[in-house]
C-alpha cells in the first residue's frame, strides 16, 4: 500500500511550530510522507497561503493537505475539513483559505466542522489549534479514518469565502490584479494567457504591451506605466528588463529578468493593473 501523503502550509516560519505539527503527523501517522508547501508565509496572508496551496495541489497524489494561516485562532470561526471532489481532504480553518484548492481538487463535496476530540491532542491549547486540532486530525484522516467521524456536515454555501483578483476582458486592454508576489518578487496576475489575447490579441514572443499599475484607491489611471513585451521564458530579454509571461500555474505574470519587480515598482498584492498593447 502507498505511504499515506499528507501537505502542509502556514505562516509559522521554519523554527519551531511547523516542525512540532509535523511532529503530531507523526507520531499517529508514522509512515505518512509529509511535504511542505511553505512555512515563509507573510505573516496573516492567508490569500498567500490559499495561492501557494491552489498552485500545489494539482501536482500531488490524492492525500491530505493542512493549511494554517489563522489570525483568527480561538475566536468563532469554525475548524473544519473538506472532503474535495479527487477524494483529497483539506483541514484548516473556514477563513477561506482551504476553498481555492478545494475548488481546483473538483470542489467541495462534503464540508464538516472539527467538532471530534477523540481525533485531537487530548490537551488542547486556545491558540495553536494548528498543533492541538488541525494536525492531529490530518493524521487520522491520513491513516484512514472515516470523514464523517470528523464531526457534523456544514452546508457549502456557508464556508467562509476569499475574495481574489479577477480578469476582466474589455475592447483593447485587460483589467487584471496582483494575486500574489513570490519569493522571487514576481508578480503573479489574475488571469490567464488566453484572457490576455482576447482583450489585446494574438501574445507572439516579443509582442510589446503596456502594463498600467494602479494606486491604491483610484484604479490606474494617472499612475505608472511599464513598457514591456510578451516573453516566453525570462531569458528572452536582458537582465534588469521587464517582461510578461505565463507562468508555472498557467496564469499570466509580470517580472523583472533576474530582479524583484515588487519591490522596484512598490506592488503589493491586491493592486490594480491593466495591460493593454502599446
Amino acid at each position: 500500500m502507498p505511504r499515506p501523503f499528507i501537505s502542509f502550509v502556514t505562516d509559522f516560519g521554519p523554527d519551531g511550530p511547523a516542525p512540532t505539527c509535523r511532529g503530531v503527523m507523526l507520531s499517529i501517522a508514522p509512515d505518512a510522507q509529509i511535504v511542505d508547501v511553505g512555512h515563509s508565509i507573510r505573516k496573516y496572508a492567508i490569500r498567500d497561503g490559499a495561492f501557494l496551496l491552489w498552485s500545489a495541489v494539482p501536482y500531488f497524489p490524492v492525500g491530505v493537505h493542512v493549511g494554517v494561516v489563522d489570525p483568527g485562532v480561538g475566536t468563532e470561526r469554525r475548524p473544519i475539513a473538506l472532503l474535495a471532489a479527487r477524494g483529497d481532504r483539506l483541514v484548516g480553518p473556514d477563513n477561506g483559505l482551504l476553498m481555492p484548492a478545494a475548488e481546483r481538487l473538483g470542489g467541495v463535496v462534503d464540508a464538516r466542522v472539527l467538532e471530534n476530540r477523540e481525533l485531537w491532542l487530548p490537551v488542547t491549547s486556545s491558540t495553536f489549534h494548528g498543533r492541538d486540532i488541525f494536525s492531529p486530525v490530518a493524521a487520522h484522516l491520513a491513516n484512514g479514518t472515516d470523514f464523517a467521524a470528523v464531526g457534523s456536515t456544514i452546508p457549502v454555501a456557508d464556508l467562509a469565502a476569499l475574495t481574489m483578483p479577477t480578469a476582466r476582458v474589455h475592447d483593447g486592454w485587460l483589467e487584471t490584479g496582483v494575486a500574489f508576489i513570490d519569493s522571487f518578487g514576481n508578480a503573479r496576475l489574475a488571469g490567464r494567457p488566453d484572457d490576455l489575447a482576447a482583450a489585446v490579441g494574438d501574445l507572439d514572443g516579443g509582442r510589446r504591451l503596456v502594463v498600467e499599475i494602479g494606486g491604491a484607491d483610484d484604479g490606474v489611471d494617472g499612475v505608472d506605466t511599464v513598457d514591456l513585451t510578451w516573453q516566453r521564458t525570462f531569458g528572452r530579454v536582458d537582465v534588469g528588463e521587464p517582461l510578461l509571461y505565463e507562468d508555472s500555474s498557467g496564469t499570466i505574470s509580470f517580472a523583472d529578468n533576474q530582479g524583484d519587480i515588487a519591490s522596484r515598482l512598490g506592488l503589493r498584492v491586491d493592486q490594480p493593473i491593466r495591460i493593454r498593447a502599446a
